[in-house]
């Protein structure tokens, strides 16, 4: 049976391993080249495509589509895009299990590249921020996010998220119908416009300049 991942192999330079236990044709890649992983949380199916809570998978999209990556494909319980962004190889990955389960996408990507939760950022929508605000923190809690929950609880909390934020409802009984309600079309030119200088100024999650990440989306946003 052919290798599911041996497309991974296209990403490094060739060295053949055996992938998974798997039998069948083999991927390769260096084992000395470290590898981020980039999750984007959300819902997958077309009716959730535009909700406030999808804007996680709306980000790596983005990033996928400015900096060039390979076509999706189904793996890791989700749809991975494997690419380079400055000197770092990224794998982008939007899990297939629904917010709820996202973690099992993540654990499967990360101990396939035998890697450790600081190697991993995850993009989701944030109540707390006023929306098209862009924060970046590494660790803390899950302030009810069901898809951070779910991390949490298969790789533990010290990755990195980019918090994007969608704004708060006013009021704790109206949260669940806004996160799962699309964007407003009022709000279509603001939410492209942050998704462009996410994936515009990208270089500098990817090198762990989290700060100038942070200050150069936001200029972008101000002009």
């Amino acid at each position: 049976m052919a290798n599911p991942f041996s497309w991974l192999g296209s990403l490094f330079r060739p060295k053949p391993i055996d992938l998974l236990g798997q039998s069948g044709e083999e991927g390769t890649f260096a084992e000395d080249e470290a590898v981020q992983i980039w999750v984007g949380l959300g819902n997958p199916g077309a009716q959730y495509v535009m909700h406030r809570h999808n804007v996680g998978f709306m980000a790596v999209d983005a990033i996928a589509e400015v900096h060039n990556f390979d076509p999706p494909k189904k793996t890791f319980h989700g749809w991975a895009q494997a690419g380079r962004i400055g000197s770092q190889r990224i794998l982008l990955l939007k899990p297939a299990t629904f917010m709820n389960d996202s973690g099992r996408a993540v654990r499967a990507a990360m101990d396939f590249f035998k890697l450790e939760p600081d190697a991993v950022t995850a993009f989701h929508d944030e109540l707390d921020l006023a929306p098209f605000k862009v924060k970046v923190k590494t660790g803390g809690g899950t302030a009810g996010h069901n898809g951070l929950r779910s991390m949490d609880a298969h790789i533990g909390p010290d990755f990195r998220r980019v918090r994007i934020g969608i704004g708060h409802p006013g009021h704790k009984d109206r949260v669940t119908k806004y996160v799962l309600g699309n964007y407003a079309k009022t709000e279509t030119d603001d939410l492209a416009d942050m998704l462009g200088a996410i994936a515009a100024e990208a270089r500098w999650l990817s090198g762990g300049d989290d700060a100038r990440f942070m200050s150069d989306v936001a200029l972008r946003l101000q002009g």
